[in-house]
């Protein structure tokens, strides 16, 4: 069976790019401005805040995850309030050998987290992140935990193959983290879409047969619900509607066989659901902003020799 999660994590191409751990005591209160990175958080002891541009402030506490795969604004703080101004914030201090304090820099501590960034590779990486969920908040699953501690460690050694064991963690990681959405605090996206039973048959079946002229009411028929029950509560979990999600997919799928070198404009065509060159040509064209021709081109010259 076609795993869709599976298959938007691989283009992706995760890789290792940081973490540290950061220990706190105290009030403290720090702001990140990250850019579209994705960042990850695991809190293992103690308890934090953190606010996300857009997203209601949510309460960590010790077992938590969270993974944000294109942050722009997020402010951490202590539960205890900050004392002085509200608005000021603090830089991290560094301890040497990855480890950071925040807040009061003398005496016992009450907070441990390691948070860092991983990189997307795929040219097409923000694409596939408007796939996903914008925040992903997961409690109490020690195996994600785990995972991070894993990075982590493996991030600071010098070990043989170390890049491609941080690959495979990260893509273990990312995977882990979206398949554990289910009743957790996922906004929406693919992964929230997949929790949902009747929508996740009409998911696995526009991956299954992208070539397929899907229509709204014969993927309803697949999720076993009216067209306008599917199509709202697509809309409302995946956080797009149904067609829109289809043509994001086939556009990725387009863009790597294109990178890949794997045929010409209308084999791809084909082989992502359209009938023609020109069609898809268009479409490609409108969604991606340049002509399919082109975009092979540049990523043909912009490939490593």
């Amino acid at each position: 069976m076609v795993d869709p999660l599976a298959e938007v994590v691989t283009l992706l191409q995760p890789a290792a790019r940081f973490s540290k751990h950061v220990v706190g005591a105290g009030p403290w209160q720090i702001r990140r401005s990250d850019a579209g990175q994705p960042f990850y958080c695991a809190v293992l002891e103690g308890g934090c805040r953190l606010a996300l541009e857009g997203h209601e402030p949510v309460v960590l506490q010790a077992g938590d995850f969270v993974l944000i795969p294109a942050a722009f604004g997020v402010a951490m703080s202590s539960l205890e309030p900050p004392v002085g101004d509200a608005n000021s914030m603090a830089m991290p201090v560094a301890l040497g050998q990855g480890l950071f304090r925040v807040g009061a820099q003398e005496g016992p501590t009450d907070l441990r987290i390691l948070a860092g960034h991983c990189s997307f590779g795929s040219p097409d990486a923000a694409l596939l992140v408007s796939l996903l969920p914008q925040l992903v908040h997961v409690r109490g699953e020690q195996r994600l935990a785990t995972l991070v501690q894993l990075v982590g460690e493996e991030s600071r050694a010098e070990r043989p193959a170390r890049e491609v064991v941080l690959a495979r963690l990260l893509e273990v990681l990312l995977i882990e983290a979206l398949r554990s959405t289910a009743g957790t605090a996922a906004s929406p996206g693919l992964a929230r879409g997949l929790a949902d039973a009747r929508l996740a048959a009409a998911i696995r079946a526009m991956h299954e047969q992208p070539t397929r002229a899907w229509t709204v009411p014969e993927l309803a028929r697949e999720a076993a619900l009216s067209r306008s029950s599917f199509f709202d509560r697509f809309n409302r979990e995946v956080g797009v509607a149904p067609m829109a999600y289809l043509l994001a997919w086939r556009m990725a799928l387009a863009k790597d066989l294109l990178r890949r070198n794997e045929g010409g404009v209308a084999e791809i065509a084909e082989r992502v659901g359209y009938s023609s060159a020109s069609t898809f040509s268009v479409a490609f064209t409108r969604h991606v902003g340049q002509p399919p021709s082109q975009y092979a081109r540049e990523q043909a010259a912009a490939a490593p020799t």
